[in-house]
């Protein structure tokens, strides 16, 4: 849905400053969160205190939604990457949306499968134990939603994150995959060529 649709039908933005939690394992959701700008990741956190992104959030986009639908506690840590504005929708007027904005519940639904696509892709990948491999899957998950010529933008401490490897391991992967022709550089930056 668009954001400026919400605004216009009077819901109001709330500012949440870089490295805010916006809630975190065992909460219950009151809300979904739209974001108008700024970048939020949702991440689950080791005992030894590394991050696993589960996923990142930026400008036009929403989370929190999974756990409201259901009624169940989050299962992970929402914490600001750089200072956001977000719409805080709570559950009668999500469901409301839902029940009156055809066109939002079809979006709803690409949002989830794609969401369930990329866990699947992820399990499966975690499960093989080649780090080249699992870079490449990620990259190449990532780079459709790109403009051709423009370059990928997730640090290598993201794809470490969102691939359970070192930061280390990232670097020599990418090489790697560069040099072997499967992705592109330019200027150290993976770009989509296609």
């Amino acid at each position: 849905m668009e954001i400026q649709r919400l605004t216009d039908k009077g819901f109001t933005t709330k500012t949440f400053q870089k490295d805010a939690i916006i809630y975190e394992p065992g909460m219950q959701p009151r809300y979904v969160y739209f974001i108008q700008s700024g970048e939020v990741r949702m991440v689950t956190i080791s005992d030894d205190g590394k991050e696993f992104i589960q996923g990142v959030f930026k400008a036009g986009q929403y989370f929190g939604e999974p756990a409201l639908l259901i009624d169940k506690p989050y299962l992970a840590f929402t914490i600001v990457n750089k200072v956001s504005r977000i719409i805080q929708v709570n559950r009668q007027d999500f469901f409301a949306l839902i029940e009156n904005e055809p066109d939002f519940s079809m979006s709803l639904i690409k949002t989830l499968s794609r969401r369930l696509f990329y866990k699947s892709m992820m399990l499966e990948e975690l499960a093989n134990e080649k780090a080249e491999h699992r870079l490449l899957t990620i990259i190449n998950y990532l780079l459709p939603d790109v403009a051709v010529g423009a370059p990928l933008k997730v640090t290598r401490q993201e794809l470490a994150d969102m691939t359970g490897l070192r930061v280390e391991t990232v670097i020599r992967g990418v090489k790697l995959l560069s040099k072997k022709g499967l992705i592109s550089l330019s200027g150290g930056k993976i770009i989509r060529l296609e």
